[in-house]
């Protein structure tokens, strides 16, 4: 038998064996893709007392359910909400409170982390320190304006009220006087307010093609700040973390959007009147979801004047409820009212 003719018998008998011999459990190339089905969960690594652990966190959380459903006694699983609340307008907003700015991006905290370091890089403002799980971004000092004093910036990234939505703070100082700690507020208003622009038509023009910090994502995502939840005796409020002030003002904006009238508010008692007013044609199913009589007479509910309460829990933490002037209102129907609210805030 040739050699030739000897080749090709091993190459037949190799191409009916198969390919175990590569990709196989005991091949050259073995094939791992089901391997996850065999594996085992391992005990948390033990970090000595002596050596600092707080890097080891888990890279994928799975977050808390936040919302809860009122469910007592029997129920008809209700229609979903009308889309009117929580839509965002655009990507890059600058929200203003009294002398206070600050970008709104319709991003999360992963994706506005990158934009911010690209900023600066394209922009030649070196950077002296960056804090990804505190958000902190500050720059090394700049040549003044016109020659005048040096100054620097601090970028400080939040998450947003809503979800997939995050917050940039800018705060400005000069290197005059105490330069070992940041004041509570920029040196010169104007300065802080010309970087905001420059720094959110930045993030407009390159929102599309915007990439992800995973740590920066973890560290600013993992605790929102907005949430429906129940008390012990299953009373629905919001909690919302955001100071008393701009809590107020947030308020305020969102019933606006909410299809609430304002009767009557008490800035120093945190308690608003309000009126529920549905669209004019009703196309979205206001009253039939609100109430869950589909096709029936609502009778005047429009009459009907609601008060929201928003009492100071905490420092920095607002709890918001929703009732009748006299008469306990119904949990589900408090829960779906301050649902059509908490979409708008932010």
């Amino acid at each position: 038998m040739s050699n030739r003719v000897r080749l090709g018998v091993l190459c037949l008998a190799v191409s009916l064996g198969g390919c175990s011999w590569l990709t196989g459990k005991e091949g050259f190339f073995p094939d791992n893709s089901d391997n996850y089905r065999h594996a085992k969960p391992e005990p948390t690594l033990a970090v000595p007392e002596e050596l600092d652990g707080s890097a080891l966190q888990e890279i994928y959380v799975i977050p808390p359910i936040r919302e809860t459903v009122t469910a007592s006694g029997e129920f008809e699983v209700p229609r979903p909400a009308p889309l009117v609340a929580g839509s965002a307008e655009e990507v890059v907003r600058i929200q203003r409170l009294g002398r206070e700015e600050w970008i709104l991006v319709s991003l999360n905290p992963g994706q506005l982390w990158p934009q911010v370091r690209g900023f600066l890089s394209s922009s030649n403002r070196p950077v002296a320190r960056v804090e990804a799980r505190a958000g902190l971004i500050e720059t090394a000092w700049l040549p003044g304006a016109d020659g005048g004093m040096q100054e620097r910036y601090r970028f400080r990234l939040e998450q947003g009220v809503q979800r997939n939505t995050a917050e940039l703070h800018i705060l400005q100082m000069f290197q005059a006087g105490d330069i070992t700690s940041w004041p509570e507020v920029s040196a010169d208003a104007d300065r802080e307010k010309n970087m905001l622009r420059q720094m959110a038509q930045f993030i407009a023009d390159n929102a599309e093609s915007a990439p992800v910090s995973m740590m920066a994502q973890q560290a600013l995502s993992d605790s929102g700040k907005i949430s429906m939840q129940e008390d012990d005796q299953g009373v629905p409020y919001i909690r919302l973390v955001l100071p008393y002030h701009r809590a107020w003002a947030s308020m305020e904006r969102a019933l606006k959007q909410s299809n609430f009238s304002v009767e009557d508010k008490d800035r120093e008692k945190g308690s608003y009147h309000i009126r529920f007013v549905p669209p004019e044609n009703d196309e979205e199913g206001w009253l039939d979801w609100l109430f869950g009589n589909d096709g029936e007479d609502h009778g005047d509910f429009g009459e009907q004047v609601y008060v929201l309460q928003m009492t100071r829990r905490s420092e920095g933490v607002q709890h918001i409820t929703v009732s009748l002037p006299e008469h306990v209102l119904d949990p589900a129907l408090a829960q779906k009212l301050l649902a059509v609210v908490k979409g708008n805030i932010n």
